[in-house]
């Protein structure tokens, strides 16, 4: 068992101490916002994702606890994990946050160097590890240096310093943590690597590649990581247009036939067929969001650029990403005619994923702008993601009573003169049989992760299938 900090308690952070706490370490996390602690003491998590509130419940007041004093949260740790944001703002990642952490562990540690020195002491080691997504470089450069310069002490020596970057997705992060791929973990020397391993002992111990290496690789990795996946879906995109411009063609079924080639499937001990993890980034959609795949490509681009390296590849990668929500807009003319003006319109998903109601960078924001500039009537509904994507709307300049939020998926279809689905809930899989028992089958639906059957609906269209042509 070791003692674990974790300052930050969003997705990463909550996420993480929680899995850690569920494994046996005793866990603090640590936020600035006493509200938010409150809630995680009493097992309600201010966030959504599956399996968390259970998971919580099960741990706090035992071995996981919430608190605002860092000092209260470092006493004795063998890690401090710093999950905090690292926004983009077009050029660079935003370190504040990171720094500002890193500023005030490195002042807990002087004081306790400094406690354990007037007890005649040896202070306690811990490893300082940053979990955030930072640019390879920034973890053994400026987080070093900031803790040097408060705390006085000498990564290497009085303290280890390391990097764990999270692989964590949103709507299933409960069960990536608990069933991961793999655990990177990058230290300054053998000292900290060894110590943050200890800390996946029983990860190692089942058979889950723990790998040991720098922070700058570690760091790399998370990028390359989801620059990769990023690609593949906008790979994807570029075949489903071709497929459309070409005409005749459906693009699910090309994916399908490609999901079969011997690179992305395998047999399993029964030997049964089955299709690799990354068979799910492989097929046509309006496009991805979120909190990571959009800002973490642009982040490594331009670092690269800053560093004199061009990156057409992952140039194009977002190019086509941007421009992905407005075939959304092309196919439904397609059924309605040029003008939208006056006709309601429903979009179906909000979160720009399911499992989740993060709605940053969702497809959603700007298919709906888009809707409401041309005058359409706009409907929206989502499961979970209502207020988060009231106030993202608001951010994106669409104003407060141009959009509808309906509080079924029945009522969101009940007048809709066409639907646009956008996220795929798997609460919209019944979405032909409400419209069948309703009569209104004829309703155009335009599918953008095509993810009904095309022939569930007569009038059903979808990013990447042009039959007509």
């Amino acid at each position: 068992m070791m003692k674990i900090c974790v300052v930050g308690t969003g997705y990463v952070g909550l996420v993480s101490g929680t899995g850690l706490a569920s494994v046996g370490h005793e866990v603090a996390c640590v936020d600035v916002d006493a509200a938010k602690v409150e809630r995680i003491n009493r097992g309600e998590p201010p966030i959504h994702e599956e399996g968390l509130e259970a998971l919580l419940k099960a741990n706090v007041g035992r071995r996981l606890r919430a608190t605002t004093s860092l000092a209260s949260a470092m006493e004795n740790a063998d890690v401090a994990l710093v999950c905090v944001g690292t926004p983009f703002d077009g050029k660079l990642i935003d370190l504040s946050y990171v720094l500002q952490v890193a500023r005030e562990i490195g002042q807990v540690l002087k004081d306790q160097a400094a406690a354990a020195k007037a007890a005649g002491k040896q202070p306690h080691y811990c490893v300082v590890t940053v979990k955030s997504t930072v640019v390879p470089g920034t973890t053994d450069t400026v987080v070093r240096e900031a803790i040097e310069e408060v705390s006085g002490l000498k990564a290497g020596k009085d303290f280890g310093l390391g990097m764990n970057p999270e692989f964590l997705a949103e709507g299933v992060a409960v069960k990536d943590f608990q069933d991961p791929d793999r655990i990177v973990v990058g230290g300054i020397d053998e000292r900290s690597t060894e110590q943050l391993a200890r800390m996946y002992a029983t990860f190692e111990q089942k058979g889950v590649p723990v790998v040991r290496t720098t922070p700058r690789t570690a760091e790399m990795i998370k990028y390359t990581s989801n620059s990769f996946m990023a690609t593949m879906i906008s790979f994807s995109n570029e075949i489903a247009r071709i497929c459309d411009g070409i005409g005749g063609l459906d693009a699910a079924e090309v994916f399908k036939g490609l999901h079969l080639m011997k690179h992305l499937i395998y047999r399993d001990a029964d030997n049964n067929l089955k299709k690799a993890g990354a068979t799910s980034f492989l097929w046509a959609g309006c496009g991805f969001g979120g909190s990571c795949f959009p800002k973490d490509v642009k982040a490594i681009t331009a670092h690269a650029q800053h560093r004199g390296v061009d990156t057409p590849m992952l140039d194009a990668v977002l190019s086509t990403n941007k421009t992905q929500p407005g075939q959304m807009l092309r196919l439904l003319k397609e059924q309605l005619g040029d003008s939208l003006a006056g006709r309601r319109v429903t979009v179906l998903g909000v979160a720009f994923k399911p499992g989740t109601d993060d709605v940053r960078e969702s497809p959603a924001l700007p298919v709906i702008a888009d809707l409401v500039k041309a005058g359409a009537k706009v409907t929206a509904h989502d499961p979970i993601a209502v207020e988060t994507g009231r106030k993202a709307l608001a951010d994106y300049g669409v104003p407060a009573d141009a959009v509808s939020f309906a509080p079924s998926l029945d009522a969101a279809l009940a007048s809709a003169e066409a639907v646009l689905l956008v996220t795929s809930w798997p609460e919209y899989k019944a979405v032909p049989e409400l419209q069948s028992k309703a009569g209104r089958s004829a309703v155009p639906l335009v599918d953008g992760r095509r993810y009904l059957a095309r022939e569930s609906l007569p009038a059903y269209s979808g990013i990447g299938l042009s039959l007509g042509r």
